[in-house]
Parts: structure tokens; sequence; C-alpha cells
């Protein structure tokens, strides 16, 4: 007859397979929704000149909660007071893009917006950190956002391995002009006399 197990080695066994449950169980919370095509209304507002604005809040002081220039900016306060400016309606919370759906971050440019984890570990996994991207593509990647970190204001950030990590999806606000694909069609001739 065999000796029985003592219950503890029974319990801790147990035990670590709740943990192993609850781990995936968070992991899939995370993507429960679909997401959803960004479409956000930009009028006649260009990337430039969006960015070209951010580019005059440079410098303005870092304040938790405050979308105020006058008594500083948190990240989403500053990114939402920018579009806000131009009559542009984003969410408030760099939490609330997470069902927008993102583009490749090698296509990156003016007026896109970048999303980042936060850098506290209860919100690691969540978007907790934006900014506006100002470079184009082909360029090393620069994005204008108020931070509390040794700038502690609004300032400009290349694409680092710090932030690489912390890194989640970037969106795209302003809609693709099809300027350039009518341009091509114009300089087709549509019959052989005007090919002449």
């Amino acid at each position: 007859m065999k000796p029985a197990k003592p219950a503890v080695l029974h319990a801790s066994k147990k035990h670590k397979a709740n943990k192993t449950v609850k781990s995936h169980s968070h992991a899939r919370l995370r993507h429960h929704y679909a997401e959803v095509e960004a479409n956000y209304e930009t009028g006649e507002t260009t990337p430039d000149e969006l960015v070209e604005f951010a580019q005059t809040l440079k410098g303005i002081r870092y304040c938790y909660g405050s979308s105020n220039p006058e008594k500083g900016f948190d990240c989403s306060g500053f990114v939402n007071y920018v579009f806000t400016h131009f009559g542009i309606s984003i969410p408030r919370s760099s939490s609330d893009f997470a069902p927008v759906k993102g583009i490749d971050i090698k296509d990156a440019k003016f007026g896109d917006l970048i999303l980042f984890t936060g850098t506290r570990s209860h919100n690691y996994h969540s978007a907790g950190h934006i900014g506006i991207v100002i470079s184009q593509p082909g360029e090393p990647l620069v994005f204008i956002h108020s931070t509390s970190g040794d700038e502690n204001g609004v300032t400009e950030t290349a694409m680092n391995d710090r932030y690489q990590r912390r890194y989640i999806k970037t969106i795209r606000v302003f809609k693709e002009e099809p300027q350039a694909q009518e341009e091509d069609e114009e300089a087709v001739p549509d019959t052989l006399e005007e090919a002449r």
C-alpha cells in the first residue's frame, strides 16, 4: 500500500494550477473587443498645421489631469487640446483608443497618434501615454508629447528603446488624400487623338 501524500503538497499543486488559469484569463481579457476603424472629422485642417501648432506649445509644464495650457498638460490633455484647437473631436483619454484599429508603425507620419503603455505596473498592459507623430515615413520616428519624465512638460522625443518596449500602436487620424491618384488619372489621355 502506497503512503498517502501530505495534504500540503496537494494544496500547493492546486494553488499553482489556479495561478496559471488566472494568468491566461487575464491575457484574454485584454483582447475581448473587436477593433474599429478610426473615423475622425478633420475638416480642412492639414496634419502640417496641426503639428506646427503643437510645436508652439513646447516647454509648457506637465500637470496631471489638465488640458489647460496655463496650468500645464498631462499627455492626453495636451493631445486633446491640440486637436480641439482645430475643432477635431477625439477621445479625452489614451485608454479610450483601445478599440481603434492601428496602422503599421513604419507608415507613421505627421499628425498620427502614437500610444504607449503607462509606466506604473498596474497599467503596464493598457494605453497610459499618448503623443503626436511629427516625422514622415522613412525618417527616424519622432513624436511630441507631454511627459512627467525628466523633461517635465511638452517636448519632442525620438523613438528609443524605452518607448519601443512600451509601444502599443499608431493611429491615423487624417484620412489619406486621393490627390496623387487623381493627378495620375488626369495624366492619362482619354483618346488616341489626345495622345498624339
